[in-house]
């Protein structure tokens, strides 16, 4: 079975500074698309849901694709839990067998959010996952879940003590990144992941990462960033590839040809992602 803990694939890309790519999957046809990307580059992947699609498809429909289709390839991938911050649906998906999730209390007092997270890692610990933790909000809005408002950005000692604290596998903090589609190229607080990771050697979650510069994401994997995100270039490649076949094919009601041009567009998406972290060729 090729799906593993999370914490291996994060440790080794930590180690080995490369990044692996966290995509946020919408549907079955996305998550077969970027699987299928991740074996055609011998690259460990880390597919993503968001709470709105564990409540759209069911967590436990989703659960059973992830099974099948992860099933079926040879490389290592573990199906993680994004911006979750309601503990019920953590529970249910760590109880399904999700291997990571994100409990994004960042809304909550800095003391709050650690108490309820050192709860959520005792509780991932059970069944052997892994649990990413943030304590600033990261600017935009995804999946209905976030702020247009920026967080406050707290203090390094802060920072530390709660990564220490909580006993977290990963964590996301906020360097002037951003969800969605940056306007203009951001401009990012890279020296803040050095500064954690020099004093604490914990994998980074990089978010927000549609729209940032190739040289933008080998400087941060460089400085520990082993997590990279990927939630909006798959929304844009899904949507417009089906928007742009239609266009083509005007009075052509034919979904399995519709399917295959999404399809294509999105391992592509997938294919760009991943070579440009630098996991291509990086399967055990």
């Amino acid at each position: 079975m090729p799906i593993v803990p999370t914490q291996e694939i994060l440790q080794r890309a930590f180690r080995d500074r490369y990044g692996v790519a966290a995509i946020n999957i919408v549907n079955d046809l996305t998550l077969a698309a970027v699987l299928a990307a991740a074996e055609e580059l011998r690259a460990p992947l880390i597919v993503q849901t968001s709470v709105k699609t564990v409540k759209m498809e069911g967590a436990e429909v989703l659960f059973g694709m992830w099974q099948e289709m992860a099933g079926r390839v040879s490389v290592p991938v573990a199906l993680h839990l994004d911006h979750c911050p309601d503990r019920e649906v953590i529970s249910s998906c760590l109880a399904l067998g999700w291997n990571s999730v994100l409990f994004d209390a960042s809304k909550l007092s800095v003391e709050e959010n650690k108490r309820q997270c050192i709860e959520v890692v005792a509780e991932a610990r059970r069944y052997g996952a892994a649990v990413e933790g943030e304590i600033e909000g990261i600017k935009g809005v995804e999946d209905g879940i976030g702020s247009d408002e920026a967080g406050t950005i707290q203090a390094l000692d802060v920072a530390l003590d709660f990564v220490r604290s909580t006993g977290i596998d990963c964590f996301a903090p906020a360097i002037g990144n951003a969800h969605g589609m940056y306007r203009t190229t951001p401009h990012l607080d890279n020296q803040r992941v050095s500064d954690i990771v020099s004093a604490m050697p914990v994998p980074i979650a990089l978010h927000g990462g549609t729209g940032m510069r190739p040289e933008q994401f080998s400087d941060l994997i460089a400085r520990g960033c082993a997590k990279v995100n990927i939630s909006t270039a798959l929304k844009i490649e899904f949507m417009k590839s089906g928007y742009d076949y239609m266009t083509a094919h005007p009075g052509e009601y034919d979904p399995p040809a519709l399917f295959r041009a999404q399809r294509a567009a999105v391992i592509e998406m997938a294919r760009a992602h991943i070579e440009m972290f630098g996991s291509a060729g990086k399967a055990w």
